[in-house]
């Protein structure tokens, strides 16, 4: 196991009710920027109740709503702007990953004296942020429990992801009945972002990581146990509160500190949402298994084995096969039970056009991941996705 610093102190409180404890913002000021992103949460009630809560509490609210599901780095420096122009002491995000992505870099942007975007692609210069609160309404991400979030430039076909110890939440309100009301595809997709944050992690050579990847077998195993099951009942509380906690736990760095190399996957996704603003989780669903078959060899079949093992229980005993019928199982856990597209084309990308500018970037982005890509190998994983 690698030596490492683990560094967690965000609070959560979980379970109903929770978003009561809203009135602990005050402690970082009276003045709060709000940010989210369409009008789920004021169908919903949460956001009445957060500015009741927030009102009780003496805490004057300004907004910052419409930020899209890939928040762009213009939604950010609005909100920086409205930062500077009010006196904002800390940011509230309720939403998923996307509105706590942009609430981290907009309360790093407000203590920054330059542009919010040099942050994004110079991590190193993230020294300090306001106070960052979350209500989460969408178990994905796990962006409520992490340093990481994840901004875009469209115009320039860019997204990338920054971090900075200074970007991780205060306090996050988990409460899992929030998230009954969301739609079945994003629960998927949700579903599939958490365990691609697992796989991320737990595919590696490090030895004497033993906890490490029993944390990680477990995530996987709640993930296909539950997602289902929120699938067919939107409203079932132990569904949604497991999935919950999983995608907290799945990148808050209890899987990866001290055996997880550079990420692969994520990068190549990242791609694609720059270049064809696709769903996230839906994007990763559709590379992973093609990036599992590509990188499947003499090398790699013992650590597919063990996933196959411990995850789903296959009882060959060839690593090989035991490996394929992992992939395989994985490959119809995300399309066929959890109804997500198979494919490219099915999120509308018709054509290799871009694939050689994308693969270029995404080989950069991910040197020294488990099974090293050069650009050939990621412009193959995305025909083969194709």
């Amino acid at each position: 196991m690698l030596d490492f610093t683990y560094f967690a102190p965000t609070k959560i409180h979980f379970g109903r009710g929770q978003i009561s404890h809203l009135s602990e913002l005050r402690q970082s000021g009276d003045r709060v920027l709000l940010c989210y992103g369409g009008g789920s949460i004021k169908r919903n009630g949460i956001y009445d109740e957060a500015l009741r809560v927030l009102g009780e509490a003496g805490i004057q609210v300004f907004e910052l709503d419409g930020v899209e599901p890939n928040p762009r780095i213009q939604t950010v420096r609005r909100g920086v702007e409205l930062c500077r122009s009010n006196g904002i002491d800390m940011v509230l995000a309720i939403g998923g990953g996307s509105s706590i992505d942009c609430a981290k870099v907009v309360a790093a942007g407000a203590r920054y004296d330059g542009d919010p975007w040099d942050l994004v692609i110079h991590p190193q210069l993230i020294e300090a942020a306001l106070p960052i609160y979350t209500v989460l309404t969408l178990s994905a991400t796990g962006s409520e429990m992490d340093a990481f979030a994840v901004i875009s430039d469209l115009e320039k076909n860019e997204k990338w992801g920054t971090a900075g110890s200074a970007l991780l939440p205060t306090m996050s309100v988990l409460d899992p009945s929030y998230t009954f009301s969301v739609p079945a595809r994003q629960t998927a997709a949700g579903t599939a972002d958490m365990m691609s944050h697992t796989f991320e992690n737990y595919f590696h050579f490090e030895p004497g990581s033993f906890l490490q990847e029993r944390l990680a077998e477990g995530i996987l195993k709640t993930c296909i146990h539950y997602g289902p099951i929120a699938l067919a009942k939107p409203d079932d509380y132990e569904a949604r509160a497991n999935l919950m906690w999983a995608s907290s736990h799945a990148i808050n760095g209890l899987v990866s500190e001290g055996c997880s190399p550079a990420w692969c996957v994520h990068p190549m996704e990242h791609e694609l949402s720059a270049f064809y603003d696709i769903t996230h989780g839906e994007g990763l669903a559709i590379l992973t298994p093609a990036w599992m078959e590509h990188v499947l060899d003499e090398r790699t079949a013992p650590v597919f084995a063990r996933y196959g093992r411990n995850v789903w229980g296959v009882g060959e005993t060839d690593d090989m096969a035991i490996a394929h019928e992992a992939i395989r199982l994985t490959r119809e856990f995300f399309f066929r039970t959890m109804g997500m597209p198979a494919t490219l084309r099915e999120v509308g990308i018709t054509s290799d056009e871009h694939f050689a500018v994308m693969a270029k970037k995404a080989a950069a982005g991910s040197k020294g991941s488990f099974v090293e890509l050069s650009e050939e190998d990621v412009e193959q994983i995305y025909s083969a996705a194709l």
